[in-house]
């Protein structure tokens, strides 16, 4: 599956499990590590890992098995690395604290089409 398709099942996701101030950055040829960083705040820890448990099951409906998932249960924040393409998850507070968009701030933001 190519980075754009993973991207857009990822953000579909997000935006079905009504992630908030969904963000993508285009990190192409600027990031060795992913093709596109994304970032989404939950309203809850409980909503936070229903919005990854969504993107995972989206990707395995592809037959993407390759992936890994950072945090704990009890994280305000988890990580999905899926390769191309890397989903940051925050509840609000961890997502103001850590300010990760400023990392980004040479890739092209993205204008995402969301309910």
């Amino acid at each position: 599956m190519d980075s754009k398709k993973l991207l857009d099942l990822t953000v579909e996701a997000i935006d079905e499990r009504h992630g908030e101030d969904t963000e993508a950055y285009d990190m192409q040829g600027i990031s060795i590590l992913a093709d596109y960083y994304v970032v989404t705040t939950a309203g809850s820890n409980r909503k936070l890992h229903a919005i990854v448990n969504s993107i995972i099951d989206k990707i395995h409906e592809q037959g993407k098995e390759d992936y890994r998932i950072e945090g704990t249960r009890d994280s305000n924040w988890l990580l999905v690395d899926m390769g191309d393409v890397v989903v940051n998850v925050f509840t609000a507070d961890a997502r103001d604290f850590y300010g990760l968009e400023k990392l980004w701030s040479n890739g092209k933001k993205l204008e995402l089409n969301l309910d």
